[in-house]
């Protein structure tokens, strides 16, 4: 059996005030982009966590806001059996040796200073890649090509702060923004102004590593966008509900059992757990299969989890001097969600088959901010306002609104793997247009996960990340792994080609 999961367990209430007494402002200048943050609790010194502004803002206004590191882990999609504990430990290093190497750029004071971080993090890297194209050698696979040419790592801007710049895909070619078309309110003098109706500012976090009042758009700006596509004859247009409840018995850790299992705070960032409570980094399928679950059907053993959502209040959690927490520059009280739905659904071009037990599926990607947006899933949006959805802001919802994270997971499954070297290629997203699945892929139960928390209207909340990633929006992801009952599983896939709505 593993060891007993860590957690923060505590009473809080929904809302940790709505009295926001700061605020932050957006500077342009000496060519760069400086983000002051001047959020801080009454009493706070200059030197407090969170009164500490964003690198650059001493000096020679570095206007750069964070490193970017080739992601190893996504290169890997055929690592050998025998090589995957020794690889997937050997990856979580290298996150360890980037949230180093950011907190040293963050205190940086000019841009020499941060430059100087730069080549210390490739010596580190460059072992540590080495070794994984070892493991990877010696268990008889083939480390991908390039792979040792990863080492270097750059400093990169921080587009969203002040100016508004269209993001990019891979070959450098501008994208149409995810909001629809919408441009953030008060960016035509390329400076975000604060709203002056009483709601919350911009926030702040440790060091001042975002968001930036850029990274928040108003909801009521944004166009519809939101496209299915059209159910055919023999589409499986059933659904399956399974209540978990919201976490409000308080089980966090800042781990990764999937992407970085046997690694203690693998994920530099605290997740929120409903479902299988045995669930931490060192949890075997049998702890999982043995594990109580906080789900109604006990039948439904499985792990949901994602990072948590906190509110910038300038009140410290009880985790801020804590791995995952303050320690990772993950500041402010986290939130409890109103509510929480976990729907898994069909397929518009025919029927589902069964989850194999223990499927594991990452939707989103934690490092979308240095990787580009081509894994970036989650949607944010407001209660009445759900046909627009946004990828890379988080909304501003009206009073009596309420801010919502959707998770709509991959639904085909190659057939054969409950998991894969990078943890993503054994699923597959179904077509936008058609709702098909690639060729060899079959369709499975999709969970749509709906995650709902009533926090105070303005920009004054953000997810946790690694540190680099800065709090964006586009970082946001879910994690799953299927623990059903097999014969439970069976029922879900029946009730849903049959067209029914069960639970």
């Amino acid at each position: 059996m593993g060891r007993t999961p860590r957690r923060t367990s505590r009473k809080r209430s929904k809302l940790a005030g709505r009295a926001i007494a700061a605020s932050a402002a957006l500077i342009l200048g000496g060519g760069g982009m400086v983000a002051v943050n001047v959020y801080a609790n009454a009493g706070e010194g200059p030197d407090s966590p969170s009164a500490r502004t964003q690198s650059g803002a001493q000096g020679d206004n570095l206007g750069l806001a964070t490193i970017s590191c080739p992601d190893v882990g996504t290169q890997l999609s055929d690592v050998p059996d025998d090589a995957r504990e020794d690889v997937d430990r050997r990856l979580a290093e290298l996150d360890t040796q980037i949230t180093a190497a950011y907190e040293k750029f963050a205190d940086a004071q000019d841009t020499e200073q941060a430059k100087a971080v730069l080549e210390p993090l490739e010596e580190q890297r460059r072992p540590t890649i080495e070794g994984i194209g070892s493991s990877i050698d010696q268990a008889g696979g083939q480390p991908p090509q390039g792979i040792d040419g990863m080492a270097p790592c750059t400093m990169r801007a921080d587009d969203s702060a002040g100016q508004q710049q269209p993001p990019q895909d891979g070959d450098g070619q501008e994208q149409p923004p995810q909001d629809g078309g919408e441009q953030p309110p008060g960016d035509g003098d390329d400076q975000q102004q604060p709203p002056d109706d009483g709601a919350q500012q911009p926030p702040d976090q440790q060091n001042g590593n975002g968001p930036e009042a850029g990274d928040f758009v108003d909801i009521n700006s944004v166009q519809p966008n939101v496209n299915r596509p059209d159910k055919q004859r023999g589409a499986s247009r059933g659904t399956f509900t399974t209540k978990c409840g919201t976490n409000e018995n308080g089980k966090f850790n800042p781990d990764n059992v999937i992407a970085a299992p046997g690694v203690s705070n693998g994920a530099h960032h605290m997740h929120d757990y409903i479902g299988n409570q045995a669930t931490d980094a060192f949890s075997s399928d049998d702890d999982l299969a043995n594990g109580d679950t906080t789900c109604r059907n006990q039948g439904d053993k499985s792990t949901y989890y994602w990072p948590v959502l906190r509110l910038q209040n300038g009140e410290d959690e009880n985790d801020a001097q804590a791995d995952g927490g303050g320690k990772d520059q993950n500041v402010g009280k986290i939130q409890t969600p109103s509510s929480v739905t976990l729907k898994f659904a069909g397929n518009p071009t025919g029927k589902v088959v069964a989850m194999p037990r223990f499927l594991r599926i990452i939707t989103g990607d934690a490092k979308a901010l240095t990787n580009g947006d081509a894994n970036a899933n989650a949607s944010w949006s407001c209660t009445g306002f759900e046909d627009r959805q946004l990828k890379d802001k988080y909304p501003i919802c009206p009073e009596g609104s309420q801010v919502v994270r959707t998770f709509n997971f991959q639904s085909c499954w190659d057939g054969q793997n409950t998991d894969s070297a990078n943890h993503r290629t054994h699923v597959a997203f179904a077509d936008e247009q058609s709702g098909a699945c690639p060729q060899g892929f079959k369709a499975i139960p999709q969970l749509v996960q709906r995650i709902v928390y009533d926090v105070p209207p303005g920009p004054g909340f953000a997810v946790d990340s690694f540190p680099e990633q800065l709090h964006k929006p586009i970082t946001d992801h879910g994690d799953f792994i299927n623990v059903f009952d097999e014969g439970l599983m069976q029922r879900v896939a029946k009730c849903i080609n049959s067209g029914k709505r069960c639970n």
